[in-house]
């Protein structure tokens, strides 16, 4: 048995990463191995303040050297990928320098205009580096580190959902209903969202709440359209009762690192229209059958006469290339050589 602890700005939320985190602690957990989280915010069995996003002060060394001390591996979720706690990184950096460590990375730094300039994550004999798409691992290769590619992987058959009782509760009866299973930030482009419900003439429901400063823009947006577009998880649904009641999933990003709601319409059975961001056409090239955003005569066909095919097929696609059944296996491969030894080469993609 090998003791591991995951550490990540924050654990148990409805983000990606915390979501990711979550398949990766089961998957090590079903493998024998004990796991123990740190984060700086949300659900772990260590919270330690300073780790998290927006901390006041810098976490102490040796409280978290203290946290790590019976590790015999650290998983770091995203940790050093971005620096949104550039204190939080540099402290872990240190704490870990001489320790085995596998950096889980879900984005990196200079994939957003604002950090352009972002030197990539730092290495060591005993470290391993994972990404969730090739194109991170492209990049990552040509700054000097080496790093597998795990893509995010997916439970092929969630729960059904509520279909009629969630439609009640949004008001609706025979209505198109356009589901942006997002948060609301400049690069979801919510305005292409919106433009397809006009084209559509579709109800648009946007899961996730405004933020980095995005609400001004977003209330602008919806007033300026003639789009009924409906906010937020009602009180007392799920996730799979929003896919339920949509008729279309739709993924107008420019970019994501690798976009969960496109695998997610595909195990909920939903027909997706997406701009194909480059992580998209990674995904695609496994041989899913989505909707161009632009082509709205395409999608307008589709749901006046749905293809129960298209959608078969898709999560046959699905089943075979992105099952959270197959994760531990996965790491179990990765964590080959002894994760105590010095590195040596691994599979570029498992």
């Amino acid at each position: 048995m090998t003791r591991l602890v995951v550490v990540s700005f924050r654990l148990g939320s409805t983000d990606g990463v915390s979501i990711e985190a979550t398949k990766w602690i089961d998957a090590f957990r079903s493998l024998g191995h004990e796991v123990t989280t740190l984060a700086g915010d949300g659900d772990a069995d260590i919270v330690m303040s300073e780790l998290a996003i927006r901390a006041s002060s810098a976490p102490n060394l040796d409280k978290v050297t203290e946290a790590l001390v019976d590790a015999d591996l650290v998983v770091v979720e995203n940790m050093v990928s971005l620096p949104l706690n550039v204190a939080a990184r540099d402290v872990l950096y240190r704490a870990l320098d001489s320790r085995p460590a596998l950096f889980h990375h879900h984005d990196l730094a200079w994939q957003r205009p604002e950090w352009i300039n972002e030197p990539p994550p730092l290495d060591r004999p005993l470290w391993r580096h994972v990404t969730i798409n090739d194109l991170s691992r492209r990049e990552l290769l040509a700054r000097g580190l080496d790093a597998t590619t795990v893509r995010n992987v997916f439970e092929p058959d969630p729960p059904l959902g509520r279909r009629d009782a969630t439609r009640h509760e949004l008001g609706l009866t025979d209505e198109r209903l356009m589901l942006l299973p997002t948060r609301a930030i400049p690069r979801k482009n919510v305005a292409g969202a919106i433009r397809l419900a006009e084209e559509l003439d579709a109800v648009l429901w946007l899961l996730g709440p405004a933020e980095d400063g995005y609400g001004a823009e977003l209330e602008n947006l919806v007033r300026a359209s003639r789009v009924d577009v409906r906010r937020g998880l009602p009180e007392g649904f799920e996730i799979h009762d929003a896919y339920a009641a949509s008729d279309l999933v739709v993924m107008p990003s420019t970019w994501e690192g690798f976009g969960n709601p496109v695998l997610e319409s595909v195990t909920h059975r939903r027909a997706l229209a997406l701009f194909a961001y480059p992580v998209a056409r990674e995904i695609m090239s496994y041989g899913f059958e989505f909707f161009d955003l632009a082509d709205v005569a395409a999608i307008e066909r589709f749901l006046a006469d749905p293809d129960e095919g298209l959608l078969a097929r898709n999560l046959d696609v699905a089943r075979e290339h992105f099952n959270v059944a197959r994760l531990p296996e996965r790491l179990a491969a990765l964590l080959e050589p002894d994760v105590t030894s010095i590195r040596e080469p691994v599979a570029a993609r498992l």
